[in-house]
């Protein structure tokens, strides 16, 4: 299944780069005047990027949510620049004021000319007309002054939570409209020998230029539908068809009680409180930013964007969230491997110190050098390099991103002689502890795909790539990957059957795989992309939420589970834990990820605010979740016991959850539909425009997310308390041992 998947996913890729919108020598006039070229379009991606990239506004709908799509907000503005050109060079007046046939003219001759392509393949050249080439240079004008420091656009600045100067290099300037014009031009125009469909499939809606859904959006949309439910009907048939053999009877008592933690294991409590710190810095930023998006540049006031600018708040935060995530689950392979084995390796714990070393420094580095580039404005080569490469949750220099890789070799490493005496003893979890081997080798040996992309690599593939980093990770090699872990942890409490277990993972990685490989597919519909990545993206990526649809059984018997021994109370809130991920999977994954990955609702929906909601459902709800059971779970066997507080950690799940679902369905939720009304009405361009972001009622939503963020940041709060009391002498110790290679007692 992993081969066969990565060998289309691969000649997928192969079709994108063949059908990528292309970038010409230069862009001309009729009146043979170069407007721009192709190193200035290719400079303008630069810029963007430097500017802030996907970290203010969008492209292609990849990015974030405050300041414009600039590919939508550029086509509309050309449109209408154009449709007043044309009004008053025929009829001598503005559009408004001409009559309906004249208006019926011109729209035909807008739309005529933008989706008409006038690339010539022989000279690599795009020709415009004169009339276009004006509307070109109005609209460009008022980027340049956008991104520049013209005071008359300092309101629609605080409104996108611009800064001004963004780009203070004149050539960046000129550069930028270039890029922004190039992407709206692959948007609007047809492909070479179609009709009606252009090169980012007609995204985004436009009505001025006919911008509307393909056929093939909707009837792959359909098709998926219908495989959705072909695929639930299956699983459900195929599970009605198995006789599972019933849990074995609970241990009399806890058999990880005695188990005697090694050095490494013990070096490994350090990385947990590296975890909390990292979270509590993430909602903080979380904060600043979303309020970002009511006041602009201020803080309740306070010109807080001045040192902490919006590009540099949301790019912590959601580099954070992958990197606090990533660190739980380091930790616990570290902390599992002589565990499971049995065995230290000589100068594991070395090894397990030297590790957190690296990794706060990459953390620390990339965070402050990312930063600086942001805030003194450094330009492309340090951030790309070294500060911030602005691309969402891939964001930190090449320089961070190859040593982050060295350091996850490392941990793949340390991991593998851990568990390398486990693999090779025959013994019925054997299966589970491959199985968790080999997931977290593919989590350490994809991070590769982002060192692929360089600096002057087409947009089109940067997304291709960036996304199999960002997809494969999360919803192929994470759930793999998380399943293993969790299956392994009750068979070792002696709660189910290894070798159920062991069979379960193979299915179910099976079917996790089988959608969610080519699933990535679902966020390069309108990337550049030829129909066939609609087509195969569509099918598999309804097929992904098939297992999720079935995950609420799962966690109903690791409910029952907590109930099948006194003993089992100990773990309460680790096995809660593992319920919630299982629950967020099937809300936040499935209800949320299907709601807007169909082609015909992401065609409406991508770039709104219906995206952050699955996001943050998902990626904290599932994987947050899971790192924090596993935080806990760790912490269990490496703390004095009697310092354990499951008044806190009470207080800590819930919080965390309740906030998190009052987040999502409050305010994000109700505002993404708002947007969505608005996109299928109007075009994505208003949904996404300042009257429509910083109307009434968004507002209200943004401000509705306030008690949500408070009682999740108390959620964040009550686990640092809890950690914090780990720390205290307590009258029962976790026992250990010396510091030497030694045997651990595992069960």
């Amino acid at each position: 299944m992993f081969f066969a998947s990565f060998a289309v996913l691969g000649w997928l890729g192969r079709e994108i780069y063949l059908a990528a919108p292309p970038i010409p020598k230069d862009v001309v006039a009729a009146n043979g005047q170069v407007i721009y070229t192709g190193e200035q379009i290719q400079r303008g991606q630069e810029a963007w990027l430097q500017a802030g990239g996907q970290q203010l506004g969008t492209v292609w709908g990849h990015g974030s949510y405050v300041a414009p799509d600039w590919s939508a907000d550029w086509l509309h503005r050309e449109a209408l620049a154009l449709r007043e050109r044309l009004a008053e060079e025929h009829y001598g007046r503005p559009y408004a004021e001409i009559g309906a046939d004249a208006t019926a003219s011109v729209d035909a001759q807008v739309k005529s000319t933008l989706r008409t392509n006038t690339y010539d393949a022989a000279s690599d050249t795009i020709t415009v007309d004169n009339d276009r080439a004006a509307a070109m240079a109005q609209v460009a004008d008022h980027y340049k002054g956008l991104f520049g420091t013209d005071p008359s656009l300092d309101k629609l600045r605080e409104q996108y939570a611009m800064m001004p100067g963004s780009l203070p290099d004149k050539q960046d300037l000129d550069a930028l409209p270039a890029f922004f014009f190039w992407s709206a031009w692959a948007a609007a125009t047809d492909r070479p020998g179609e009709t009606h469909l252009s090169y980012t499939s007609n995204w985004p809606h436009e009505p001025i230029v006919d911008n509307v859904p393909t056929t093939a959006n909707g009837m792959w949309s359909i098709a998926s539908f219908v495989g959705l439910i072909a695929g639930i009907a299956a699983m459900i048939w195929f599970h009605a068809t198995q006789h599972d053999e019933s849990d074995p009877a609970a241990p009399k008592s806890d058999p990880l009680f005695n188990l005697v933690p090694t050095a490494s294991m013990r070096a490994t409590m350090k990385y947990f409180y590296v975890v909390i710190a990292l979270m509590g810095l993430q909602v903080i930023m979380g904060v600043i930013t979303a309020h970002y998006s009511v006041e602009g540049n201020s803080f309740f006031g306070i010109p807080l964007a001045t040192v902490l600018p919006w590009v540099a708040s949301r790019t912590i935060h959601t580099q954070l969230a992958v990197l606090w995530i990533a660190t739980a689950w380091l930790a616990t392979g570290l902390y599992i491997g002589p565990a499971l084995s049995g065995r230290e390796p000589k100068y594991q714990a070395l090894g397990v110190n030297a590790l957190l070393v690296a990794l706060v420094v990459v953390v620390v580095g990339s965070l402050v050098c990312g930063w600086l580039g942001t805030l003194q404005k450094m330009g492309f080569n340090f951030n790309f390099w070294i500060g911030n490469q602005g691309l969402e949750y891939t964001s930190m220099g090449r320089i961070w991103q190859i040593l982050l890789f060295i350091g996850l070799m490392f941990w793949l490493l340390l991991m593998g002689r851990a568990l390398w005496p486990a693999l090779m003893r025959p013994s019925e979890s054997r299966g589970l502890i491959a199985m968790v081997f080999i997931a977290a080798t593919c989590i350490g040996l994809f991070y590769a795909t982002s060192l692929v992309w360089g600096q002057h690599t087409h947009y089109s593939m940067i997304e291709y790539w960036r996304w199999w980093l960002v997809h494969l990770w999360v919803e192929g090699f994470f759930e793999v990957f998380a399943t293993a872990v969790i299956a392994l942890i009750f068979s070792r409490l002696g709660l189910i059957r290894a070798s159920t277990a062991n069979i379960a993972i193979v299915l179910e990685t099976i079917v996790f795989l089988f959608g969610g490989i080519l699933g990535t597919l679902h966020h390069l519909y309108f990337t550049g992309s030829p129909t066939s990545v609609i087509a195969v993206g569509a099918m598999f990526s309804a097929l992904e939420v098939v297992p999720l649809a079935m995950v609420g059984f799962e966690g109903y018997k690791n409910y029952q589970r907590m109930k099948s021994a006194p003993w089992v109370a100990n773990y309460k809130w680790i096995i809660l834990c593992f319920i919630a991920v299982g629950f967020w999977n099937t809300v936040g994954a499935g209800l949320l990820g299907f709601a807007i990955n169909p082609p015909i609702s992401l065609y409406y929906v991508q770039g709104l605010n219906l995206t952050p909601a699955h996001g943050h459902a998902a990626l904290f709800g599932v994987y947050g979740m899971l790192g924090i059971g596993l935080t806990l779970f760790c912490l269990r066997g490496l703390a004095p016991r009697a310092n354990w507080s499951d008044v806190l950690l009470k207080r800590m799940f819930w919080c965390l959850n309740i906030g998190l679902a009052m987040m999502v369905f409050l305010a994000l939720v109700p505002s993404g539909i708002y947007q969505a009304w608005t996109s299928v009405e109007y075009g994505l361009w208003y949904a996404r425009s300042p009257e429509v972001v910083h109307s009434a009622f968004m507002q209200a939503m943004v401000w509705l997310r306030v008690p949500g963020d408070l009682v999740f940041a108390f959620g964040i709060v009550f686990l640092a308390a809890f950690a914090l009391k780990l720390l205290g002498r307590g009258k029962e110790s976790a026992p250990v041992i010396a510091a030497q290679p030694a045997r651990s007692q595992a069960p």
